[in-house]
């Protein structure tokens, strides 16, 4: 594409005339290749305008700068000048790659809570309808199959413009993305002109270094997505509610438990028998429908509200939205796994003593005959988490099966032995399997009818990290294989 056409949509100053043919569009000076575009990004601890002169080296056709630069140029290489180089390259990539949001569903969450919750809600239920739908969020850039990891939840606008257009190619027909505020921030998702807007709640979180210096910004932030959204739905129980959707381009419907609102929920209690633990409410307003969201604790029934919201935009039945949250399931969180018998088997991520206090104290308030928690602690990290873990799995657990996790330079048995420090100070049982599968394995070898078991500390993770090496490891083939050979020695 030529560089004239990239820069259609943005004001830009020509330092070094021509009109190449851009090949790509790189921000990483490692990646250039000859006719890329280089955008040098001003980040936390690296400036891309450093890096220029290497990217010509490399090839690079064309510089887009904020800054002046400390070399001269070849006169062969086009270089423009903008305010901002990451707003430009929001811009320069919607046009890179056909602007693929004009040709989907789009659907944008922020909030501090729930937005990789919401957005696999939101997916279900889309697929429940036939909407071939992709997601991108904490979990990565997810569809048709496919998992393309990110190192941000809303990641770079590049990266978000490609997986639309290779979304489109795969035959989605939807797109679902969490939208964080530092992603907002920082133009991620500028050039997007949004379907849905989604606002869930809004609480204290990412203030201080290199995110936001204080509560105002961080609000500010996230209101940002309501001044490029179409319509709009949000959380009218919580009191920043106004304020976070006062950019929005027409009234936002509402959800939540209170009857001013356009989707309330009421009747809501917990739901667990045969192996389904997850929440029941009843909703009324705009829609009148009874439903079982297949993702445990009360909370949930607030996504579950804002998955609705978002999907009354579009012609959706209603037999698709009671399916939907029935299969509704995020990976590596609270996630079920199919089991023979009459207990539940869950993998977690919770990985550390909060995330695992909010885990299982939340799986307790559904008394369970025994709440059982497998889980290691990762090598070559403070002791301290080991401690921490040990003590919240003894308290809350009625067994807890230790084993290991990402190992990594450290010895199984040393990390064990920190993790039991913990269970000490609790009066909680325990038993200590080092082996993994081996540790699953005895928890489903000894389920009891009305048990839940936690696999906790891997959730999405497919791999094991020993001695620098991560090999190949996912829970749910565990628990397949481990299913196979207990029915091979039944016959």
């Amino acid at each position: 594409m030529k560089l004239s056409n990239l820069l259609a949509n943005i004001e830009y100053t020509v330092i070094n005339d021509g009109n190449p043919e851009i090949t790509d569009i790189i921000y990483d000076s490692r990646k250039v290749t000859d006719g890329t575009a280089f955008v040098c990004l001003k980040g936390y601890t690296s400036d891309g305008h450093k890096y220029a002169q290497s990217a010509v080296e490399k090839g690079a056709a064309a510089l887009i700068i904020s800054d002046n630069l400390s070399f001269d140029v070849p006169k062969n290489v086009a270089v423009i000048k903008v305010e901002n180089t990451r707003k430009a390259l929001a811009y320069i990539s919607a046009e890179f790659f056909g602007r693929p949001a004009e040709k989907l569903k789009t659907i944008a969450i922020t909030g501090t809570k729930g937005k990789t919750t919401t957005t696999a809600m939101i997916a279900s239920i889309l697929e429940c309808a036939g909407i071939k739908t992709g997601t991108i969020g904490t979990l990565g850039i997810l569809y048709d199959g496919k998992v393309v990891k990110t190192d941000n939840t809303t990641p770079e606008s590049y990266e978000i413009q490609k997986a639309m257009h290779d979304m489109l190619e795969c035959g989605c027909k939807a797109m679902v993305i969490e939208a964080s505020s530092i992603g907002l921030k920082h133009y991620r998702l500028a050039d997007i002109t949004f379907d849905v807007g989604i606002f869930t709640n809004f609480s204290h979180d990412h203030i201080g270094g290199v995110e936001h210096k204080d509560m105002a910004e961080y609000l500010y932030c996230k209101s940002l997505l309501f001044g490029q959204c179409r319509h709009s739905a949000g959380n009218i129980d919580d009191e920043k509610f106004t304020e976070i959707t006062k950019l929005a381009v027409e009234k936002p419907v509402t959800f939540g438990f209170s009857n001013k609102a356009d989707f309330v929920a009421s009747d809501e209690h917990l739901l667990f028998e045969n192996g389904f633990i997850g929440v029941h409410f009843e909703l009324s307003g705009k829609k009148k429908l009874s439903l079982d969201v297949n993702i445990p604790g009360k909370f949930n029934v607030y996504n579950a509200l804002a998955a609705i919201s978002a999907v009354s935009f579009f012609d959706i039945p209603d037999k698709a939205i009671v399916e939907g949250l029935h299969k509704a399931k995020v990976k590596g969180r609270v996630e079920p796994v199919p089991v023979p018998g009459n207990y539940s088997l869950i993998i977690d991520y919770a990985h550390n003593a909060l995330s695992m206090e909010n885990v299982l104290s939340t799986l307790r308030l559904y008394k369970p005959n025994r709440l059982i928690t497998m889980f290691g602690a990762g090598g070559n990290r403070p002791k301290v988490r080991r401690y921490e873990m040990g003590e919240t799995s003894g308290r809350l657990s009625d067994l807890s099966v230790i084993t290991e996790d990402n190992s990594r330079f450290e010895d199984v048995m040393d990390i064990i032995e920190d993790i039991k420090t913990g269970l000490a100070k609790t009066d909680g049982k325990y038993v200590v399997v080092p082996n993994r599968k081996d540790a699953i394995r005895y928890c489903m070898e000894n389920a009891q009818d009305g048990d839940i078991i936690v696999l906790a500390g891997k959730g999405h993770e497919d791999y094991q990290e020993i001695k620098g090496v991560k090999y190949h490891m996912d829970e749910r083939e565990l628990v397949a294989d481990i299913i196979k050979e207990m029915n091979e020695k039944s016959k």
